[in-house]
């Protein structure tokens, strides 16, 4: 048979595909009992995959069967709910069987006259988000690949709206020439918004360093001394979840200041944001939702599937305006709400379609309760190890996130490596207020209070041991 003759689907590649499903599902049965680290590291497995180019093709099972055979040693596991390290969702499994569905769909997102079905799910979950979330309905969002993008362009919407107010168009003239635009953060504040500040072009030399406190909340006497210096309106960064604490800055005191001097505030929530969804903890984020800008991941505490995020902006043509990009050969605008109006990229998957399936799945309730879970396992957790002699919690724990230290930065050290080598459960390292940290985060959907007192005996038995 002729190329041009080819079937859409051979026996070949149908094998493959049903050899890699059942492999999937095989792999997730087995992440609560598997270890949690990759048992290769890459030099152990370049000989695998550091071949020359092949001349000839192999067939797909074949392919498939390689990977399968290959590549699960050098696996992290961070789906499993023994994984504590680095605020990873878990990938649900409705999220992950919806994601088979969006590859093999192979659908380009970015038109709504191309592929309706998808613009018209992702704008479903949208919105579905915003009411979780409690912040404006009508404000824009654009689906992204996480924080970072998401937190790039909230600040390239400001960076837009901001010059604007000065009677400057960024898309016409660029930055040459631009009035400033003072940009205020905190000094704990995450590596993403700092990406997100170099990427639009404002310059991390020029960005104003605020004093925090000992959880890492911005200070609102040194943010009200700076907006008094400031001679233009600034951008203020603020944060809902720090990484090492889970603190929120004080948005209830902090945005009106901003918005008097004529400012924007974004928030960075890449995980600290769904708090706000559940209501014995929304007090803790009283008046975020009087920012101009937010970014959250959809693949931390929704735990859908890498690679998902939001960026939402409360004025839509804020962010339609920074975003959108038009060309000849593009078909007209449809007749709905364009995935491509509010994002950077106009080549992308149906990346929202497994966030949705997961909150149709758990409902707004389900959603609720698993972060309320979290949080409460994370008190719990602190309450153990706070009895125990020589472990130290650095933090207050008003989220998911537990920082804990023993007496010197050597023995933390040597207490996370026994942990980490031992491969039962996966926390990771961290540094706060000049002490090396074993932080804890609890936010995979299926991490039990069972995985919580592993976790204890892990940390308890390589204290004792190294001590």
């Amino acid at each position: 048979m002729s190329n041009d003759e080819r079937l859409p689907l051979t026996e070949d590649d149908r094998a493959a595909m049903l050899v890699a499903a059942h492999e999937a599902v095989e792999y997730r049965a087995s992440l609560g009992t598997a270890a949690v680290k990759p048992s290769l590291r890459p030099s152990d497995l370049a000989p695998q995959f550091d071949g020359t180019l092949p001349e000839q093709g192999d067939t797909a099972s074949s392919v498939i069967d390689d990977l399968i055979a290959f590549a699960g040693k050098g696996l992290h596991g961070h789906a499993s709910p023994r994984f504590f390290g680095y605020v990873c969702g878990g990938s649900m499994p409705v999220g992950a069987a919806a994601d088979f569905l969006v590859t093999s769909w192979g659908q380009n997102s970015a038109s709504s006259w191309e592929s309706p079905s998808v613009a018209l799910i992702e704008q479903t979950v949208c919105q579905w988000c915003l009411e979780l979330l409690g912040l404006p309905l009508d404000s824009g969002v654009g689906i992204v690949t996480g924080a970072t993008v998401a937190n790039t362009q909230g600040i390239i919407a400001a960076r837009d709206a901001l010059l604007a107010r000065q009677g400057w168009d960024f898309s016409e003239n660029g930055l040459f020439g631009a009035p400033n635009i003072p940009v205020l953060i905190g000094d704990a504040a995450h590596s993403a918004p700092m990406a997100g500040i170099r990427y639009a072009g404002l310059g991390l030399g020029n960005a104003i360093h605020l004093e925090t406190d000992d959880q890492g909340r911005i200070l609102v006497s040194a943010l009200r001394a700076a907006l008094a210096d400031c001679k233009h309106p600034p951008l203020v960064i603020l944060q809902a979840g720090q990484i090492n604490t889970g603190s929120f800055d004080a948005f209830a005191d902090v945005i009106p200041m901003v918005h008097a001097a004529g400012g924007w505030v974004h928030v960075d929530g890449a995980f600290g944001l769904w708090a706000h969804a559940v209501p014995e903890l929304r007090e803790r984020l009283a008046g975020v939702d009087g920012a101009d800008s937010w970014a959250v991941d959809l693949h931390k505490w929704l735990n859908a599937p890498y690679d998902a995020g939001l960026c939402i902006v409360r004025d839509r043509a804020a962010l339609v305006s920074a975003m959108s990009a038009r060309g000849a050969y593009l078909p007209e605008l449809g007749e709905t709400w364009e995935p491509s109006e509010s994002t950077l990229e106009l080549s992308r998957r149906a990346r929202g379609i497994p966030s949705y399936a997961i909150i149709k799945h758990l409902g707004a309730q389900g959603v609720r309760k698993m972060i309320a879970r979290h949080c409460a396992l994370a008190v719990y957790l602190a309450d153990r190890l706070t009895a125990v002699p020589g472990i130290t919690i650095m933090n207050e724990v008003v989220l998911n996130q537990v920082a804990i230290a023993c007496e010197t930065d050597e023995l933390t050290t040597k207490v996370l490596a026994r942990i980490q080598e031992r491969a039962r459960v996966y926390p990771s390292h961290g540094a706060w207020q000049n002490r090396q940290i074993i932080r804890v985060s609890i936010i995979n959907h299926a991490t039990t209070k069972a995985d919580i007192d592993l976790l204890i005996d892990e940390i308890v038995d390589a204290y004792r041991a190294e001590a």
